[in-house]
């Protein structure tokens, strides 16, 4: 303003005017001119003024959204920084977990191939056994057809033995049961004949009566060609010493090998069937304290056997 005013007055005095030579139209000429100037200036001024404070406008604008950016930024990396952090502990939980899962997978693998060789161990032990059981099935159905074959042998022998035990009752029926006496015991025939029937007191010599019941008995066992036949003597507990016998060992055994030469020489008996022994008197049947008792003791026994060989041969076998 001042150098505005300071070119009014320099310009419009009248004085200056005329020393300087200047005319009234120039002066307003330069007055239009010097104004037009001032107002584009004036207009610059304003527009430069307008620009700016426009621009000021947009920057605080522009900042206010970089400063919301800024923060959102921030607010969005605090975010994720904290997303990561549990990102980061969830991931190492789940290694925790695979890391248990591996190992629970190697043990279970383990189980697995354990259970799997238990299993093919199994399955051979399984076909162990199936190959054992069916032969134990076999072994015991051959048993059992032995058994059966063995069952079957006894039977028979039972027969066999009963059917002797009648035959020897039929042969001897016509003696008394203080002459003789006929029993079945133990699967054999027993016949026990009174030293009455067969000897005088004393004696090794088979008397007539005697004979003849040797005699009977010899037609039942002349038939029966696989028993075996043991003649056996006894005695009652009376010492006896004479030229003949020692003992009663003596008497009892010269008595049964008399009976053995009547079967064997008089009747035929097959002399490989028959086996003569003494008992003396270490075999009573009764108390050597009474008569009676002693003549009961005083005897000749004849024992029948049934001859086993084929069933003793069978027991080996399935006992092999």
């Amino acid at each position: 303003m001042d150098e505005k005013k300071r070119f009014s007055e320099a310009h419009f005095e009248p004085n200056l005017l005329k020393q300087r030579g200047l005319s009234h139209k120039m002066l307003n000429k330069k007055k239009l001119n010097f104004e037009r100037n001032m107002n584009k200036k004036s207009l610059l001024v304003l527009g430069v003024a307008c620009m700016l404070l426009s621009s000021c406008v947009v920057s605080k604008k522009k900042f206010e959204i970089a400063e919301a950016g800024r923060l959102a930024a921030l607010y969005s990396r605090d975010s994720l920084a904290d997303l990561l952090g549990i990102s980061r502990n969830d991931c190492a939980l789940f290694s925790e977990r695979l890391n248990a899962l591996e190992a629970d997978t190697t043990l279970l693998k383990n189980s697995i191939r354990n259970y799997q060789q238990l299993l093919a161990s199994g399955q051979n032990e399984n076909q162990k056994l199936n190959a054992n059981l069916a032969q134990k099935i076999s072994e015991l159905q051959d048993r059992e057809k032995t058994i059966a074959e063995l069952q079957k042998m006894i039977d028979q022998q039972k027969k066999k033995v009963k059917d002797l035990l009648n035959s020897v009752k039929d042969a001897l029926l016509g003696f008394s049961s203080d002459e003789l006496t006929v029993r079945e015991e133990d699967g054999k025939v027993y016949v026990a004949m009174s030293d009455k029937l067969l000897f005088e007191s004393g004696k090794a010599v088979v008397n007539q009566q005697g004979r003849e019941a040797l005699g009977k008995l010899a037609q039942v066992l002349n038939k029966q060609t696989d028993i075996d036949v043991y003649i056996e003597g006894h005695t009652d507990n009376v010492p006896i010493k004479t030229a003949v016998f020692q003992d009663n060992w003596d008497l009892s055994v010269i008595r049964a090998t008399s009976v053995v030469r009547i079967l064997t020489e008089t009747y035929g008996v097959n002399p490989l069937q028959i086996l003569p022994c003494g008992r003396g008197e270490f075999k009573p049947v009764d108390v050597n304290t009474t008569v009676e008792g002693k003549a009961r003791n005083r005897r000749t026994e004849i024992i029948m056997a049934p001859r086993l060989d084929k069933l003793f041969k069978m027991l080996e076998e399935s006992g092999q």
